[in-house]
């Protein structure tokens, strides 16, 4: 991505969402989703950290309804200001992938992360790589994460843990890693499935959501384009079956929220993240 000052960005985002903002439809449709549409901020990386207030606006006029962070930019000595841009935007906190990992909810780390995180009214934590090799380190992290979901509970959040392709790859003698982190992880810990990872790997999500009804509480919807390498829904040869997968992702299974991810790169200011929202609006129920 480019970067670029304020004023071109809003111009710039302002032009990207015209169409959709004389499209009420698509609005119209995400309104109409009993799980409601965020979008995960890594996907526009670049553009949010150079212009926190001007990427959730541009995300408000897509027609998201919430944003996942990644990081907080500027921000992150000011939770009372990032929460006034998101209720300036309309816009709810439907999770955050911890910066510093473990480390920001270990120790002294812990209640700073909680209060930061209640500012922004966000109950969701979410760690996205875990230094694990063996099965053996992931059941001893499973055990770490849930005496973190255990200190967790009196202030009413929730630790999660996020997949990558590799947790997906079935070890030597068959077994997930997937598997056995959360066969062995407290029930309080929940998941958040990475759809296109999932798919990446080799793996069904819509077996996995629903062997794991009730615990996954927030899906990535990702694609995965095996000769472009890109990661649009729905895209020229991706390979996610999204009429079964959004299906599987009702609020029985336990999903919450369909948080976008376009995390390839390879699109300028917010296009990567509304060509993901028109795609997705076009597979929902009229």
């Amino acid at each position: 991505m480019k970067n670029c000052s304020r004023r071109e960005f809003l111009r710039a985002s302002a032009l990207s969402s015209a169409a959709l903002l004389t499209a009420p439809s698509l609005l119209a449709l995400a309104a109409k989703r009993t799980i409601p549409i965020g979008v995960q901020l890594y996907s526009v990386r670049s553009v949010f950290n150079n212009d926190v207030p001007g990427t959730l606006a541009g995300i408000k006029k897509i027609g998201y309804q919430a944003v996942e962070f990644a990081g907080y930019a500027n921000y992150a000595n000011d939770a009372k200001g990032l929460r006034q841009l998101l209720d300036d935007n309309g816009l709810k906190a439907c999770g955050t992938h911890l910066p510093g990992a473990l480390g920001d909810v270990t120790g002294d780390n812990l209640d700073k992360t909680i209060e930061f995180n209640e500012v922004l009214g966000n109950n969701k934590l979410i760690v996205a790589h875990i230094s694990a090799t063996t099965p053996d380190d992931w059941e001893k992290q499973a055990d770490i994460f849930s005496g973190i979901a255990e200190k967790l509970k009196p202030r009413h959040m929730r630790i999660g843990y996020h997949n990558h392709t590799a947790e997906f790859t079935p070890l030597p003698d068959g077994r997930l890693i997937e598997d056995i982190f959360f066969g062995k992880a407290s029930p309080d810990v929940f998941i958040q499935l990475d759809i296109g990872h999932c798919a990446h790997a080799g793996a069904d999500p819509v077996a996995f959501i629903k062997k794991h009804a009730g615990r996954i509480l927030s899906v990535h919807v990702k694609d995965w384009v095996p000769d472009t390498k890109g990661d649009i829904l729905g895209a020229e040869g991706a390979i996610v079956k999204w009429p079964e997968v959004l299906a599987a992702c009702q609020p029985e299974n336990g999903p919450q929220w369909l948080i976008i991810e376009e995390e390839s790169g390879k699109y300028d200011l917010l296009k990567g993240i509304e060509l993901d929202f028109q795609n997705l609006a076009k597979l929902l129920p009229t």
